[in-house]
């Protein structure tokens, strides 16, 4: 999900390489029948960017789990979730 959405940012002038979109994933792990069934995936990114793409990040945000191959095959069966923080870079990094 991480790679789809990088690249769907890449495809508009976003920077997304070289570290600056990294993910924390959560998943949530249910009993049935004494079976371990992981039920619930999120995906927590964050884009290093300026502010001026956030309406971009948030529109892409929006809509790229469908061109997603991992989103498209799972989805059914799992609970998957992703959010985007955008967090500002460093100055004079």
């Amino acid at each position: 999900m991480v790679g789809t959405f990088g690249g769907a940012l890449e495809a508009r002038q976003i920077d997304a390489s070289d570290g600056k979109l990294t993910a924390d994933v959560t998943g949530e792990v249910e009993a049935e029948e004494g079976v371990l069934v992981i039920r619930r995936i999120h995906v927590a990114m964050r884009l290093v960017a300026s502010e001026e793409v956030r309406d971009t990040v948030e529109r892409v945000h929006g809509i790229y789990a469908m061109n997603c191959p991992l989103y498209r095959t799972l989805n059914k069966a799992i609970q998957l979730t992703s959010s985007c923080t955008l967090v500002r870079p460093t100055p004079g990094a």
